[in-house]
């Protein structure tokens, strides 16, 4: 039975064969995989100086600059995800094969995006502005979940080709 997908052949296939070959044959897919350590690392560092900061008041500035190179980052790596979407599916965002996992990101963007306007809004108090932080993280780490699952789900399908 079709369901109309491009990944119809299997309901369980991630990709089909075509996709499969476009997603090896792209270097966008070289540079998901290096931004998303990178991501996570800056992520960690973050979330450390974040609880400092909310721990002790100290380190504010610090804590600051990391939630911006956190969120230069999860920029970088959706617009290079959708462009890598558009190579290996044919469209930008919320192809089939990760669709929840474009919605959940959208939700960690419209957290740090709150975040960023709140910042240079002065419209939270810096107390709000982490809150937001770690509400954003939460949500960021049951994204980073979910693509590890799929990464997971991709390899087996692989295996199992």
């Amino acid at each position: 039975m079709s369901t109309g997908t491009p990944y119809a052949a299997s309901a369980t296939a991630l990709y089909t064969p075509e996709q499969r070959a476009r997603r090896d044959a792209t270097a966008w897919t070289t540079v998901q995989a290096v931004l998303a350590p990178v991501q996570f690392a800056v992520f960690l560092v973050s979330l450390v100086l974040v609880m400092r900061y909310l721990g002790t008041g100290e380190g504010y500035g610090l804590a600051t600059a990391s939630i911006l190179a956190k969120t230069g980052c999860l920029y970088l790596i959706m617009v290079t995800g959708a462009i890598w979407e558009k190579v290996v599916f044919g469209q930008y965002l919320f192809a089939p094969a990760f669709f929840w996992e474009d919605v959940v990101s959208f939700g960690v963007i419209f957290l740090h995006t709150l975040y960023l306007y709140g910042l240079m809004t002065g419209a939270f108090a810096p107390a709000t502005l982490m809150a937001i932080t770690l509400a954003a993280y939460a949500v960021y780490v049951v994204n980073a979940g979910q693509f590890v699952w799929k990464l997971r789900a991709a390899r087996l399908q692989g295996v199992a080709a």
